[in-house]
């Protein structure tokens, strides 16, 4: 059982880096052109084939059309490479609208060129002609490239930028460092104690610096310094491999710090975001993954329309949602955490109904239900728990444990302070 030592022995305090390598970077450049182009090429095809069947099958129709289509499609790919670049395909109806503007600029641009090149005027007729090809000669044009760019470009993107098969394992946590008035933080089943800000902030400092030794890299989310319980990163947003569901904190003074998490989650290459909505609610905190099956605790922060929100996102993934009825604690993670190998741990008492999951073995410590999978082997707890500790390494895993006591007074635990991205 190791523990991370005293700040000056440890890794640099704060760690932090942006998710931006080069090899990252280069994969987005090529999805972002070669989305377009597909869209562009497909758009380009589908417009010349209907000229072609709608006028018998001539061949010299289809040699007519096809340098028109063709230049649009050379417009189109440079706008739509564009709008992909700055997130068009982030969301279906920017994607939409970008798909509509791109292809009705880049036909009236080609139109006007061939008009050029014939060598005729481009005014009176010749204007009206263009405007009005919109929904004649460059019609089917229109509609192949803003269905192409909702429902091509979008999964082009993600399998270009997503390689699992061929990329290192992402070992990425989203971290946040304490605020100023932390003290402040929300309590609902534990009584005000004080908090020394300067022994949390020390505190946090070994917590990353335990993520950093164990191989992960820290992303710090933007510090939200008067937001007291933006420390605790892990309610703003669930992760589910490359999908990120933003979540709806049940507590409102808390809701504002997910402005600041969707950005850091936005920054991660290949990950698509989804949210939950009003009037559901939904702490990160209520969320234990174990394989396919996700227990969500329907606890005073995570009502039962988020419950249903977040079965209906995960459902298309392969995943199954399972209510958890919570009273006794904050969050169902508050109760229960668990093992890499499926087993849930935790403390029955603080559980509505321990016999819902299908694997439980109790714990002898409160503080020892929560527990970070840091790989197959390792696990991150905390140092309130050396019975707990003592337990799961017995069974075979190596235990780092760190202090975090000052957040415990504020109803937090090791998962609360990070959000693991694989």
């Amino acid at each position: 059982m190791t523990s991370p030592a005293s700040p000056s022995s440890t890794a640099p305090a704060r760690p932090s880096a942006r998710y931006a390598p080069a090899a990252g970077r280069g994969r987005r450049v090529a999805a972002v052109l070669v989305s377009a182009a597909v869209v562009a090429v497909v758009a380009m095809s589908v417009a010349a084939l209907a000229f072609f069947i709608g006028n018998g099958q001539s061949p010299a129709v289809f040699q007519q059309v096809f340098g028109h289509f063709a230049l649009a499609a050379f417009f189109a790919w440079a706008l739509l490479s564009i709008a992909n670049g700055l997130g068009a395909t982030r969301a279906w109806f920017l994607a939409l609208i970008t798909g509509f503007t791109s292809a009705c600029l880049a036909a009236l641009i080609a139109t006007s060129v061939m008009i050029v090149v014939a060598a005729r005027p481009l005014y009176g007729p010749a204007v009206l002609f263009v405007i009005g090809s919109l929904v004649s000669l460059n019609l089917i044009f229109v509609i192949a490239v803003v269905l192409g760019e909702v429902f091509l470009a979008p999964r082009i993107m993600r399998g270009i930028i997503d390689h699992r098969r061929e990329r290192a394992p992402r070992r990425l946590a989203l971290v946040r460092i304490p605020a100023s008035n932390l003290d402040e933080a929300e309590l609902t089943h534990l009584e005000r104690r004080p908090v020394d800000q300067a022994r949390a902030d020390e505190q946090w400092d070994n917590y990353c610096a335990a993520l950093v030794a164990e191989g992960w890299e820290t992303v710090e989310v933007d510090a939200a310094p008067e937001m007291a319980d933006s420390v605790f990163v892990e309610d703003a947003v669930v992760m589910f491999g490359d999908l990120a569901v933003l979540t709806r904190p049940g507590a409102e003074s808390r809701r504002g710090e997910v402005d600041g998490v969707e950005r850091a989650v936005r920054s991660i290459a290949g990950v698509t975001v989804r949210r939950v909505e009003e009037p559901g609610t939904l702490d990160g905190g209520d969320v234990l993954k174990v394989g396919d099956v996700v227990y969500v605790g329907a606890s005073a922060r995570t009502n039962g329309e988020g419950v249903r929100q977040l079965r209906e996102l995960l459902a298309p993934h392969g995943y199954r949602v399972v209510g958890v009825p919570m009273t006794k604690v904050l969050h169902l993670k508050s109760a229960a955490t668990a093992l890499p190998d499926g087993t849930v741990i935790g403390d029955p008492a603080l559980l509505d109904a321990a016999t819902v999951f299908d694997r439980f073995l109790p714990v002898p410590e409160p503080q020892g239900v929560a527990v970070v999978e840091l790989s197959e082997t390792s696990l991150l707890m905390s140092a309130s728990a050396p019975r707990t500790a003592a337990m799961l390494a017995g069974l075979g895993y190596r235990v780092v444990t760190v202090d975090i006591s000052e957040f415990e007074k504020l109803e937090g635990c090791v998962t609360c302070l990070s959000v693991r991205v694989r």
